[in-house]
């Protein structure tokens, strides 16, 4: 508890919370792009910080990256288009609110949630790092399978009412998982002779296309129905 304590002494200091201002504010007008996401987001970002104090930078950092997560909800929301792969979920009430003239509560909800689940999990963080991390380096091959094959059949069990489309789906997801480089043996999987395709599919881009052109698409049907 001392530890927590004189963190939160260094944390709340006027210039530190000034720093965490500021990251919060320009991650946030930089994660309103779409497809440039958290991560790239924080790291065009990073010149900004070169002049500061190691613990400043970081609160800066930190504050950047989450505010680079909400900037993608606006997008998300706004207009249908996911700014990061976990914002596709967001996507799914979050526009359709938008559409119905209640895109501000859609937003607050959004900040609320991801205030109060941060809140959360930074708290079990401090508490459970230590005997997690002591969990985690027992987990083997076995382990990690099982983990796996729980996370798909929660995905195909929470899909829909068709649970074809669902296992259909999850296959295909799979499938798009397993194009690149084997991370064990190193041999190129599912990339026909195609050097852009050995690093893999990234989340964001097939993310932004399924939900994002979707959106498109059935704007540029709306508009091109003819008023009756």
């Amino acid at each position: 508890m001392q530890e927590i304590l004189n963190g939160f002494s260094v944390a709340l200091t006027m210039q530190n919370l000034s720093y965490c201002f500021l990251g919060c504010l320009w991650g946030t007008m930089v994660g309103v792009l779409p497809g440039i996401g958290p991560l790239a987001g924080t790291a065009i970002l990073i010149p900004l910080t070169f002049k500061l104090e190691p613990t400043g930078a970081i609160i800066m950092l930190a504050a950047i990256y989450y505010g680079s997560q909400y900037g993608g909800t606006i997008t998300t929301i706004l207009m249908g288009v996911p700014g990061e792969a976990s914002s596709a979920i967001t996507m799914i009430d979050g526009h359709q609110m938008a559409k119905q003239g209640r895109g501000g509560l859609a937003l607050t909800g959004a900040a609320l949630g991801s205030f109060i689940g941060g809140t959360f999990a930074t708290i079990c963080l401090m508490l459970f790092a230590k005997p997690a991390v002591k969990l985690a380096l027992k987990l083997g091959p076995p382990e990690y399978f099982s983990l796996m094959i729980v996370g798909l059949s929660m995905a195909t069990g929470l899909a829909g009412k068709s649970m074809l489309k669902a296992i259909i789906m999850t296959i295909f997801g799979a499938s798009l998982a397993l194009i690149g480089l084997d991370p064990v043996v190193g041999t190129p999987r599912l990339t026909f002779d195609i050097v852009d395709l050995l690093m893999g599919v990234d989340l964001l881009p097939v993310v932004m296309g399924l939900f994002g052109m979707s959106e498109v698409l059935l704007s540029l049907d709306d508009t091109a129905r003819p008023m009756i």
